[in-house]
């Protein structure tokens, strides 16, 4: 199957979740129910994080017990509308594309967003027009097929041997290496962590990430959120993960017994909501993402539900800036 298909095949396994998704948990799986409950924050951005800001939406409250995060899914709808007047705009999938709505959003000053959903740090930390505020822990490792007799256990030179394509077959196995779509968060973070700067011609790219099912042949691997496969295995949210199972780097597992997050693992990150740093005063942005203290911080129940490791104090922080 070439990579467009597997693209194409992706992105409609990615629509049809959504619907499955209403069914499992209605309010927490998809963009804001009714989609006209426009409420005081917007955001759009990373599919990692979607569905642990979209539980947090429904338990984020202000004083008045009205709900204020609405957040909308990375896949769906190829338009959202974000407020009541105006601000319809072209769904952003991925964290990049969801920090350049974003950024557009605040250079227009159309008030049409007001933070973004990020599972990457900035790439230029040396401006300060954006504010990466982290608030949950999370860990990318690699799938393979449950019926693959590939190792379990591969090591960071492996990983980047394969994704350069220096490496083609192991036990047996021709390998093709997969990756999600260029504004994927999670493709960055696990690219950068195996120390590969341009994938190999071999590497099958654009998939939907966190999609275990576009693995269809015993030599297909592909990087996987590790919070996003706890809570699709734990039917928190839609299971995608068809027959993949979570390998190990370098022996160490991406989970502990209980399956929480290993903070061991040695492919960690910190997740995190974006807001433009000059609405960090604003008493909304302020209360809901800023601080430890702050409504989402709070949350930690809800966070942890999702497969996410929590943060403790540093939760809320507002030092990390950047990208214009």
């Amino acid at each position: 199957m070439n990579v467009k298909s597997r693209a194409r095949i992706g992105a409609a396994l990615g629509v049809a979740a959504l619907g499955l998704g209403v069914a499992l948990a209605p309010a927490a799986q998809a963009d804001p129910n009714p989609v006209t409950q426009y409420r005081t924050l917007a955001g759009v951005g990373s599919d990692t994080t979607q569905d642990v800001v979209n539980g947090l939406g429904n338990v984020v409250v202000n004083a008045l017990g009205q709900k204020i995060i609405a957040s909308w899914d990375a896949t769906g709808t190829a338009t959202v509308k974000t407020k009541a007047t105006g601000c319809v705009i072209n769904r952003p999938n991925g964290s990049s594309a969801g920090i350049d709505a974003l950024r557009n959003a605040v250079d227009t000053n159309s008030g049409c967003l007001d933070f973004a959903r990020s599972s990457r740090g900035p790439v230029d930390t040396s401006t300060t027009d954006l504010t990466w505020i982290p608030f949950a822990k999370d860990a990318v490792s690699w799938v393979k097929r449950s019926d693959s007799a590939l190792p379990s256990d591969l090591t960071a030179a492996q990983l980047k041997a394969i994704y350069e394509c220096t490496t083609t077959s192991l036990n047996g196995v021709t390998l093709t290496p997969i990756l999600p779509q260029t504004n994927s968060g999670t493709r960055q973070f696990f690219l950068a962590s195996i120390g590969v700067t341009a994938p190999g011609a071999c590497v099958q790219q654009g998939v939907q990430e966190n999609d275990g099912t576009v693995l269809d042949s015993a030599g297909d691997i592909a990087p996987y959120s590790v919070a996003q496969y706890t809570a699709q295995e734990k039917a928190v949210v839609t299971d995608r993960r068809g027959a993949a199972v979570l390998g190990s780097v370098g022996t160490v597992a991406p989970r502990n017994a209980d399956k929480t997050l290993n903070l061991s693992f040695p492919f960690t990150r910190d997740v995190y909501n974006v807001v433009p740093t000059a609405k960090l005063t604003n008493a909304t942005v302020s209360s809901t993402f800023v601080g430890s203290s702050s409504k989402v911080c709070a949350a930690g129940t809800t966070i942890a539900n999702y497969g996410f490791g929590t943060l403790g104090t540093a939760c809320g922080a507002t030092t990390v800036k950047g990208e214009r």
